[in-house]
């Protein structure tokens, strides 16, 4: 409801055409307006899920091991891994083995929402825990497994599974970096970043926006993404895959910068979104180079056509837009095709030869190889220069 010009009255209107009827139409469909502005709606919304949630007898499991997914990861430096977990089904109970991924640990620590300490979340309960072996993904799912001989034997399949995945990448860019040093100029740039931060949702944010600043000339790849410190690993996977380094609101470690140092890295550091989005954005623009454009500076309409001796046929002249240059090329067009491209041989106003006319201005031109002009074309003066490549 937040969108100017909203109307909830719209809105049934046009869903009713694909058979979605409100229940105030006579349907069994709950409309309810919010804004996430306001928090206008949001009340409702919550009370209208609970009835139909009754009215459907819909129930979760809570006498079983909990199942659930990641909504936020980070790495506290006083606390360490921290996740906070929505429970889908089941119920989590403090001292749980928790497996996500690649990360697993006892739920040695579980927070509300409120921030208060509980012993267990059941279905549909938010809770932070504390206690995993690293920083899980967000948007991973959680579940609790018997033992922590179970939960390491997974993790470390997973991992394994996660390290395959990354060298088959890292020599995919090996690959792609030798193919591009033989010369092939048609192939399209490839940039590749690594990306480090302290949140999971960060890491999401930043590989969301810089991947799609791409275009036909460059595409833009992350590599490696992470949350947590800039680690020795990290560094020599840029090394291999010759990819520019971004660490938002994390560093890099003793050894990670070791190797930027001697290899001479590209490694960046920004604690805001958008700089991070401009600042790779000019970074990479640097890299296209630039590209001749075409930039249209006068048009001229032939009103009448004359014989010289000297230069052939001299078309009479009234330039419409901006200035016609002696110098520069131009082209005859004729019922907007262009029929011819050359030059101008002369360019003359009041028998005077001059280097340019203005819009406004009659003159007669002659073009430089070509006779067959007749009134009602027109004479398209441009230039040619050299602008640089952008990503826009």
């Amino acid at each position: 409801m937040d969108l100017p010009g909203a109307s909830i009255d719209k809105a049934k209107q046009d869903l009713s055409s694909h058979d979605v009827i409100g229940d105030d139409w006579g349907g069994d469909v709950q409309f309810i307006p919010v804004s996430a502005k306001t928090g206008m709606g949001i009340d409702d919304l919550l009370e209208a899920i609970t009835i139909q949630a009754e009215l459907m007898e819909l129930k979760a499991v809570i006498d079983t091991p909990a199942k659930g997914i990641v909504v936020e990861s980070s790495l506290d430096k006083g606390r360490g891994p921290v996740a906070t977990v929505l429970v889908k089904s089941g119920t989590l109970r403090k001292g749980d083995m928790v497996l996500s991924g690649e990360q697993f640990g006892r739920a040695r620590t579980m927070l509300n929402e409120l921030g208060e300490e509980i012993t267990e979340a059941g279905p549909s309960i938010p809770v932070v825990i504390q206690g995993l072996s690293g920083v899980p993904i967000a948007g991973e799912e959680f579940l609790v497994v018997k033992n922590e001989k179970r939960a390491k034997s997974a993790a470390a399949e997973r991992k394994a599974h996660e390290r395959d995945s990354r060298l088959k990448s890292q020599q995919a860019a090996k690959l792609e970096s030798l193919m591009a040093s033989m010369g092939r100029s048609e192939a399209k740039l490839v940039v590749n970043l690594l990306i480090k931060a302290d949140v999971q949702g960060s890491v999401e944010a930043l590989t969301e926006s810089l991947t799609t600043l791409g275009n036909d000339d460059v595409e833009i790849r992350a590599i490696s993404t992470g949350v947590g410190g800039i680690t020795n690993a990290d560094a020599q996977m840029a090394l291999s895959a010759k990819a520019i380094i971004i660490g938002f609101n994390v560093r890099a470690d003793k050894a990670a910068r070791e190797v930027i140092k001697q290899n001479d890295l590209d490694l960046h550091y920004f604690s805001i979104i958008y700089e991070a989005i401009d600042n790779i954005k000019a970074a990479i623009t640097g890299f296209l180079g630039t590209e001749t454009k075409e930039v249209i500076i006068g048009n001229a309409e032939v009103k009448d056509v004359f014989r010289s001796s000297m230069f052939g046929s001299i078309a009479g002249c009234i330039v419409l837009e901006g200035t016609v240059k002696k110098d520069n090329p131009i082209r005859v067009l004729r019922d907007n095709v262009v029929i011819f491209e050359g030059e101008l041989e002369s360019l003359r106003r009041h028998k005077d030869d001059v280097k340019e006319v203005k819009s406004g201005t009659e003159c007669g031109i002659g073009v430089k190889g070509y006779d067959d002009i007749e009134p009602g074309d027109e004479i398209e003066c441009y230039e040619r220069v050299e602008v640089k490549k952008t990503l826009d």
